[in-house]
Order: structure tokens, then C-alpha cells, then sequence
């Protein structure tokens, strides 16, 4: 089986904008990592509405637990086209860190993207 390495912001959004059956509800997808940087499972982990997916860390590491994942990558799209984290999204990405913690699964980054181009990535500002 091949697995697609993930270098950068830019390779998890390309990987995750492919999940996206629906631009205009929210997407929080799940790309999960081995020790190398392979996305060994991608998966759609909620969809929400407009303005708002449903996010809870059982049902986001649950994928990562079944698949050995090392390490995941959270992203989920903003369909009014703001890319500024909200209160919501910063608090979401604080309790996914304390859960990976304690499952020994590191977060990698947390990543609000509009299009294949246009992404916030929380690592890349020193949010994560």
C-alpha cells in the first residue's frame, strides 16, 4: 500500500480538500500519520453546517488508536471564507492537544482552509 508523505500545510490540505463533498457545511477531517510522516488514514471525521461541525476527541482519535497513527492532522474548512481561528476553533484545537497528551498521539496542526491555497495553519503561527 502507498501512503502520501505529509511535508507541509499545503500537502494536508490538498490531501484533505479531496474529503469535501460539500463546500458550504463544515468539514473536520482527520489525517492520520506514522512515525514517517504517511498519511496511513484519512477520514471524515464530522460534518457540520454552515457555520459550525461537531468535534470531540473520542471520535477523533478513534481512527488514529485503529490505525497505529503517531501523530494526526486536524483540518476543517470555514465556508464564509474567513480563515480567522474562533474562540470555538481555538478552544477545540486546546482540549484535541491535552486528549493526544494522554493517548501519546501528538497533534501536528490544526488547519482552517478556504481552497487548496488558502489555508491557516496553527503550527505555522505558533498557536500549537
Amino acid at each position: 500500500m502507498k501512503y502520501s508523505t505529509i511535508n507541509s500545510p499545503g500537502d494536508a490540505v490538498i490531501k484533505a480538500a479531496s474529503l469535501v463533498c460539500d463546500r458550504h457545511k463544515e468539514h473536520f477531517i482527520g489525517l492520520y500519520l506514522n512515525s514517517r510522516l504517511k498519511c496511513v488514514k484519512s477520514e471524515l471525521v464530522s460534518l457540520g453546517t454552515l457555520t459550525a461541525a461537531l468535534v470531540h476527541p473520542r471520535e477523533t482519535f478513534r481512527p488514529a488508536l485503529m490505525h497505529h497513527a503517531d501523530s494526526i492532522i486536524v483540518l476543517h474548512n470555514h465556508p464564509s471564507g474567513n480563515l480567522e481561528p474562533s474562540a470555538e476553533d481555538i478552544a477545540m484545537n486546546q482540549r484535541l492537544r491535552e486528549a493526544g497528551k494522554i493517548l501519546g498521539i501528538e497533534l501536528n496542526d490544526n488547519i482552517i482552509f478556504v481552497t487548496k491555497t488558502k489555508f491557516y495553519s496553527f503550527r505555522e503561527e505558533g498557536i500549537l
